[in-house]
Protein backbone atom coordinates (compact mmCIF):
# COMPACT_ATOMS: atom_id res chain seq x y z
CA UNK A 1 0.00 0.00 0.00
CA UNK A 2 3.03 2.44 0.22
CA UNK A 3 4.31 1.19 -3.03
CA UNK A 4 4.41 4.57 -5.61
CA UNK A 5 1.76 5.50 -8.14
CA UNK A 6 3.33 5.51 -11.38
CA UNK A 7 1.87 7.25 -14.66
CA UNK A 8 1.40 6.47 -18.23
CA UNK A 9 0.57 8.53 -21.37
CA UNK A 10 0.93 7.64 -24.76
CA UNK A 11 1.11 11.02 -26.86
CA UNK A 12 1.49 11.24 -30.81
CA UNK A 13 1.98 14.54 -32.60
CA UNK A 14 0.21 14.05 -35.66
CA UNK A 15 1.60 16.61 -37.43
CA UNK A 16 5.12 15.35 -37.34
CA UNK A 17 6.22 15.41 -41.22
CA UNK A 18 8.26 12.36 -40.52
CA UNK A 19 5.08 10.44 -38.41
CA UNK A 20 2.71 11.56 -41.35
CA UNK A 21 4.63 9.70 -43.86
CA UNK A 22 4.93 6.93 -41.70
CA UNK A 23 1.06 6.77 -41.37
CA UNK A 24 0.34 7.09 -44.67
CA UNK A 25 1.92 4.60 -45.71
CA UNK A 26 1.01 1.91 -43.87
CA UNK A 27 -2.57 3.04 -43.82
CA UNK A 28 -2.55 2.78 -47.76
CA UNK A 29 -1.16 -0.84 -47.24
CA UNK A 30 -3.20 -1.90 -44.40
CA UNK A 31 -6.61 -0.66 -45.74
CA UNK A 32 -6.02 -2.65 -48.49
CA UNK A 33 -5.37 -5.49 -46.85
CA UNK A 34 -8.16 -5.49 -44.19
CA UNK A 35 -10.57 -3.80 -46.28
CA UNK A 36 -14.05 -2.98 -44.07
CA UNK A 37 -12.28 -3.66 -41.09
CA UNK A 38 -11.44 0.17 -39.40
CA UNK A 39 -13.02 0.83 -36.41
CA UNK A 40 -15.94 3.49 -36.44
CA UNK A 41 -13.75 7.21 -36.28
CA UNK A 42 -10.85 4.64 -36.52
CA UNK A 43 -8.35 6.59 -38.19
CA UNK A 44 -9.83 10.48 -38.14
CA UNK A 45 -7.32 13.36 -37.55
CA UNK A 46 -8.68 14.19 -33.58
CA UNK A 47 -7.20 11.02 -32.92
CA UNK A 48 -3.63 11.96 -33.60
CA UNK A 49 -4.26 15.86 -33.29
CA UNK A 50 -1.63 17.25 -30.49
CA UNK A 51 -3.68 20.44 -29.04
CA UNK A 52 -1.11 20.91 -26.39
CA UNK A 53 -2.92 18.43 -23.86
CA UNK A 54 -0.03 16.85 -22.09
CA UNK A 55 1.49 20.06 -21.03
CA UNK A 56 -1.55 20.57 -19.38
CA UNK A 57 -2.38 17.55 -18.07
CA UNK A 58 1.19 17.52 -16.50
CA UNK A 59 0.73 20.71 -14.89
CA UNK A 60 -2.59 18.65 -13.35
CA UNK A 61 -1.02 15.67 -12.31
CA UNK A 62 1.88 18.24 -10.65
CA UNK A 63 -1.10 20.57 -9.00
CA UNK A 64 -3.42 17.87 -7.72
CA UNK A 65 -0.85 15.01 -7.46
CA UNK A 66 2.58 16.20 -6.44
CA UNK A 67 3.79 12.82 -4.61
CA UNK A 68 3.06 10.35 -8.16
CA UNK A 69 5.70 8.14 -8.81
CA UNK A 70 7.89 8.03 -12.24
CA UNK A 71 6.16 9.16 -15.20
CA UNK A 72 6.38 7.06 -18.68
CA UNK A 73 5.39 8.81 -21.73
CA UNK A 74 5.10 5.93 -25.06
CA UNK A 75 5.58 7.50 -28.12
CA UNK A 76 6.46 6.47 -31.44
CA UNK A 77 10.15 8.40 -32.26
CA UNK A 78 8.61 11.52 -31.04
CA UNK A 79 8.48 13.92 -28.11
CA UNK A 80 6.95 17.17 -27.41
CA UNK A 81 9.84 19.88 -27.67
CA UNK A 82 8.83 21.49 -24.57
CA UNK A 83 9.81 18.43 -22.76
CA UNK A 84 12.58 18.54 -20.10
CA UNK A 85 14.76 15.95 -19.55
CA UNK A 86 14.21 15.15 -15.69
CA UNK A 87 14.78 11.83 -13.33
CA UNK A 88 11.20 11.66 -12.51
CA UNK A 89 9.85 10.88 -16.47
CA UNK A 90 10.57 8.38 -18.75
CA UNK A 91 10.17 8.35 -22.58
CA UNK A 92 9.56 5.10 -23.95
CA UNK A 93 9.71 4.24 -27.63
CA UNK A 94 7.53 1.63 -28.96
CA UNK A 95 10.22 0.01 -30.48
CA UNK A 96 11.13 -0.58 -26.57
CA UNK A 97 7.83 -2.08 -26.05
CA UNK A 98 6.74 -3.82 -29.21
CA UNK A 99 8.43 -6.14 -31.47
CA UNK A 100 10.17 -4.61 -34.84
CA UNK A 101 7.93 -7.49 -37.03
CA UNK A 102 4.78 -5.30 -35.56
CA UNK A 103 5.77 -2.05 -36.33
CA UNK A 104 4.61 0.52 -36.82
CA UNK A 105 1.41 0.66 -34.88
CA UNK A 106 -0.81 2.99 -35.36
CA UNK A 107 -3.67 1.37 -32.86
CA UNK A 108 -3.87 2.12 -29.49
CA UNK A 109 -5.64 -0.31 -28.26
CA UNK A 110 -2.06 -2.61 -29.65
CA UNK A 111 0.35 -0.31 -27.80
CA UNK A 112 -2.04 -0.70 -24.74
CA UNK A 113 -1.84 -3.92 -24.43
CA UNK A 114 1.94 -3.62 -23.67
CA UNK A 115 1.83 -1.04 -20.84
CA UNK A 116 2.36 -3.38 -17.87
CA UNK A 117 5.87 -4.25 -19.68
CA UNK A 118 7.45 -1.26 -19.52
CA UNK A 119 10.38 -1.61 -17.55
CA UNK A 120 11.05 -0.43 -14.06
CA UNK A 121 6.49 0.34 -13.51
CA UNK A 122 5.32 0.25 -10.33
CA UNK A 123 3.10 -2.75 -9.21
CA UNK A 124 0.36 0.42 -9.04
CA UNK A 125 0.07 2.62 -12.29
CA UNK A 126 -2.48 5.21 -13.56
CA UNK A 127 -2.99 5.08 -16.99
CA UNK A 128 -4.09 8.48 -18.54
CA UNK A 129 -5.10 9.66 -21.95
CA UNK A 130 -3.70 13.03 -22.30
CA UNK A 131 -7.54 14.31 -22.57
CA UNK A 132 -8.24 12.49 -19.03
CA UNK A 133 -7.17 15.79 -16.67
CA UNK A 134 -7.05 15.45 -12.44
CA UNK A 135 -9.84 18.36 -11.96
CA UNK A 136 -8.96 17.39 -8.10
CA UNK A 137 -6.89 16.36 -5.07
CA UNK A 138 -5.85 12.94 -6.08
CA UNK A 139 -6.54 10.25 -2.88
CA UNK A 140 -4.88 6.61 -3.57
CA UNK A 141 -6.20 5.65 -1.07
CA UNK A 142 -9.77 6.27 -2.73
CA UNK A 143 -8.62 5.10 -5.89
CA UNK A 144 -6.15 2.12 -5.01
CA UNK A 145 -7.01 1.48 -1.15
CA UNK A 146 -9.94 -1.28 -0.45
CA UNK A 147 -10.01 -2.26 -3.77
CA UNK A 148 -8.92 -0.32 -7.30
CA UNK A 149 -11.78 2.44 -8.07
CA UNK A 150 -13.52 2.30 -11.41
CA UNK A 151 -16.11 4.08 -12.84
CA UNK A 152 -19.16 3.49 -15.04
CA UNK A 153 -21.27 5.96 -16.67
CA UNK A 154 -24.97 6.27 -15.54
CA UNK A 155 -26.60 5.47 -18.79
CA UNK A 156 -27.66 1.90 -19.58
CA UNK A 157 -26.16 0.59 -23.04
CA UNK A 158 -28.29 -2.81 -24.61
CA UNK A 159 -25.35 -4.23 -26.10
CA UNK A 160 -25.61 -6.44 -29.58
CA UNK A 161 -24.71 -9.87 -29.14
CA UNK A 162 -21.65 -9.16 -31.31
CA UNK A 163 -19.31 -7.34 -32.72
CA UNK A 164 -20.00 -4.95 -35.22
CA UNK A 165 -18.56 -2.52 -37.46
CA UNK A 166 -21.70 0.10 -37.44
CA UNK A 167 -20.97 1.09 -33.04
CA UNK A 168 -18.33 2.99 -31.64
CA UNK A 169 -15.08 1.57 -30.31
CA UNK A 170 -16.31 1.76 -26.71
CA UNK A 171 -19.46 -0.63 -26.88
CA UNK A 172 -17.55 -3.48 -28.87
CA UNK A 173 -14.83 -3.34 -25.96
CA UNK A 174 -17.92 -3.97 -23.65
CA UNK A 175 -19.44 -7.01 -25.88
CA UNK A 176 -16.20 -8.70 -25.78
CA UNK A 177 -15.74 -8.49 -22.46
CA UNK A 178 -19.39 -9.77 -21.56
CA UNK A 179 -18.70 -12.40 -23.88
CA UNK A 180 -15.67 -13.65 -22.86
CA UNK A 181 -16.11 -13.43 -19.16
CA UNK A 182 -19.44 -14.94 -19.19
CA UNK A 183 -17.92 -17.84 -21.24
CA UNK A 184 -15.50 -18.70 -18.39
CA UNK A 185 -17.72 -17.75 -15.15
CA UNK A 186 -21.67 -19.02 -15.98
CA UNK A 187 -22.23 -16.84 -12.31
CA UNK A 188 -21.22 -13.75 -14.44
CA UNK A 189 -23.59 -10.54 -14.57
CA UNK A 190 -22.56 -8.10 -16.98
CA UNK A 191 -22.69 -4.37 -15.55
CA UNK A 192 -24.61 -2.75 -18.99
CA UNK A 193 -22.76 0.45 -18.79
CA UNK A 194 -19.65 1.78 -20.76
CA UNK A 195 -16.84 2.84 -18.74
CA UNK A 196 -16.66 6.66 -18.55
CA UNK A 197 -13.67 8.55 -19.26
CA UNK A 198 -11.40 8.74 -16.85
CA UNK A 199 -7.89 7.98 -15.03
CA UNK A 200 -7.81 4.17 -14.88
CA UNK A 201 -5.98 2.44 -11.80
CA UNK A 202 -3.99 -0.49 -12.71
CA UNK A 203 -2.07 -3.25 -11.61
CA UNK A 204 0.92 -5.00 -13.36
CA UNK A 205 -0.02 -8.33 -11.58
CA UNK A 206 -3.87 -8.47 -13.00
CA UNK A 207 -2.81 -7.21 -16.28
CA UNK A 208 -0.21 -10.00 -16.64
CA UNK A 209 -2.29 -12.46 -15.37
CA UNK A 210 -5.04 -11.63 -17.62
CA UNK A 211 -2.44 -11.78 -20.68
CA UNK A 212 -1.85 -15.28 -19.02
CA UNK A 213 -5.45 -16.05 -19.15
CA UNK A 214 -6.48 -14.63 -22.58
CA UNK A 215 -2.99 -15.26 -24.74
CA UNK A 216 -5.86 -15.16 -27.86
CA UNK A 217 -7.37 -12.31 -26.75
CA UNK A 218 -3.95 -10.17 -27.07
CA UNK A 219 -2.58 -11.61 -29.84
CA UNK A 220 -5.77 -10.51 -31.51
CA UNK A 221 -5.27 -6.84 -30.63
CA UNK A 222 -1.90 -7.00 -31.05
CA UNK A 223 -2.29 -8.12 -34.55
CA UNK A 224 -3.77 -4.69 -35.57
CA UNK A 225 -2.06 -1.86 -37.36
CA UNK A 226 -5.28 0.59 -37.63
CA UNK A 227 -7.94 0.40 -35.09
CA UNK A 228 -10.38 -2.69 -35.95
CA UNK A 229 -13.66 -3.62 -34.90
CA UNK A 230 -12.66 -7.04 -35.06
CA UNK A 231 -10.28 -6.20 -32.39
CA UNK A 232 -11.48 -4.32 -29.25
CA UNK A 233 -9.08 -2.72 -27.22
CA UNK A 234 -8.56 -4.98 -23.78
CA UNK A 235 -7.45 -1.81 -21.24
CA UNK A 236 -10.95 0.93 -21.28
CA UNK A 237 -13.17 -2.54 -20.75
CA UNK A 238 -12.05 -5.88 -19.94
CA UNK A 239 -9.27 -5.00 -17.84
CA UNK A 240 -11.27 -3.24 -15.34
CA UNK A 241 -14.32 -5.69 -15.48
CA UNK A 242 -12.07 -8.56 -14.91
CA UNK A 243 -10.13 -6.62 -12.11
CA UNK A 244 -14.03 -6.13 -10.63
CA UNK A 245 -15.29 -10.18 -10.77
CA UNK A 246 -11.91 -11.29 -9.06
CA UNK A 247 -12.90 -8.97 -6.27
CA UNK A 248 -9.44 -6.68 -7.19
CA UNK A 249 -11.64 -3.78 -8.03
CA UNK A 250 -14.93 -2.19 -7.48
CA UNK A 251 -16.74 -0.10 -9.92
CA UNK A 252 -19.00 3.11 -9.20
CA UNK A 253 -21.43 4.65 -11.28
CA UNK A 254 -20.11 8.83 -11.87
CA UNK A 255 -20.57 10.65 -15.23
CA UNK A 256 -17.95 13.51 -15.55
CA UNK A 257 -17.39 16.95 -17.25
CA UNK A 258 -17.16 15.57 -20.88
CA UNK A 259 -16.37 18.45 -23.61
CA UNK A 260 -16.58 17.27 -27.20
CA UNK A 261 -14.58 20.07 -28.69
CA UNK A 262 -16.83 19.80 -31.87
CA UNK A 263 -20.26 19.96 -29.82
CA UNK A 264 -22.17 23.00 -30.19
CA UNK A 265 -22.18 23.03 -26.26
CA UNK A 266 -18.65 22.92 -26.08
CA UNK A 267 -18.37 26.63 -24.75
CA UNK A 268 -20.74 26.12 -22.32
CA UNK A 269 -19.28 23.14 -20.90
CA UNK A 270 -15.94 24.73 -20.68
CA UNK A 271 -18.05 27.57 -18.49
CA UNK A 272 -18.82 24.72 -16.51
CA UNK A 273 -15.59 23.54 -16.08
CA UNK A 274 -13.85 26.59 -15.29
CA UNK A 275 -16.94 27.39 -12.48
CA UNK A 276 -15.87 23.57 -10.86
CA UNK A 277 -12.52 23.59 -11.56
CA UNK A 278 -11.00 22.07 -8.04
CA UNK A 279 -13.91 19.69 -7.23
CA UNK A 280 -13.78 17.52 -9.89
CA UNK A 281 -12.39 14.24 -9.46
CA UNK A 282 -11.52 14.42 -13.67
CA UNK A 283 -12.52 15.95 -16.51
CA UNK A 284 -12.35 15.10 -19.88
CA UNK A 285 -11.56 17.14 -23.46
CA UNK A 286 -12.17 14.82 -25.98
CA UNK A 287 -10.91 16.17 -29.82
CA UNK A 288 -14.31 16.32 -31.92
CA UNK A 289 -13.05 18.37 -34.29
CA UNK A 290 -11.86 16.22 -37.09
CA UNK A 291 -12.53 18.96 -39.82
CA UNK A 292 -10.38 21.64 -38.04
CA UNK A 293 -7.14 23.22 -39.10
CA UNK A 294 -4.95 24.04 -36.60
CA UNK A 295 -5.70 27.82 -36.03
CA UNK A 296 -9.24 26.45 -35.49
CA UNK A 297 -11.50 28.91 -32.81
CA UNK A 298 -12.91 25.90 -31.31
CA UNK A 299 -9.60 24.11 -30.58
CA UNK A 300 -8.01 27.98 -29.19
CA UNK A 301 -10.83 28.27 -26.97
CA UNK A 302 -10.08 25.04 -25.16
CA UNK A 303 -6.46 26.11 -25.24
CA UNK A 304 -7.10 28.97 -23.32
CA UNK A 305 -9.42 27.91 -20.70
CA UNK A 306 -7.08 25.15 -19.96
CA UNK A 307 -4.48 28.04 -19.77
CA UNK A 308 -6.34 30.21 -17.12
CA UNK A 309 -6.81 26.99 -15.28
CA UNK A 310 -3.32 25.58 -15.32
CA UNK A 311 -0.90 28.60 -16.24
CA UNK A 312 1.56 27.12 -13.62
CA UNK A 313 4.47 25.50 -15.80
CA UNK A 314 5.51 22.24 -14.66
CA UNK A 315 8.81 20.91 -13.64
CA UNK A 316 8.87 18.94 -17.27
CA UNK A 317 8.47 21.93 -18.94
CA UNK A 318 11.77 23.65 -20.46
CA UNK A 319 11.22 26.55 -22.89
CA UNK A 320 14.57 26.09 -23.99
CA UNK A 321 13.56 22.50 -25.46
CA UNK A 322 16.32 20.56 -24.00
CA UNK A 323 16.27 17.08 -25.90
CA UNK A 324 15.27 14.18 -23.62
CA UNK A 325 16.87 11.28 -23.05
CA UNK A 326 15.43 8.29 -24.80
CA UNK A 327 13.72 10.23 -27.75
CA UNK A 328 14.99 9.65 -30.93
Amino acid sequence: MNSPVDIVYLWVDGADPLWRARHRAAYGKWAAQHPGQLALHGNVAGRYRDNGELRYNLRALERFFPGHGHVYLVTDRQAPGWLRASERLTVIDHRQLIPASALPVFDSAHIESYLHHIPGLAERFLYLNDDVFLGQRFDVDHWFGDGLRVYLEEAVVDLPAQLRPDVAAPVNCAVLSRNWLAARDASYRHEPRLFAHAPRPMLVSAMRALESQAPELFAQVRSTVFRSWRAPALLPDLVPRSMVAQGLARSEVLDPLHIASGDQDAAMRLAQLRAQFGSLPFFCINDTCDDADGDDPRLARIAATLQQLLPQPSRFEDDLSVPLAGAA
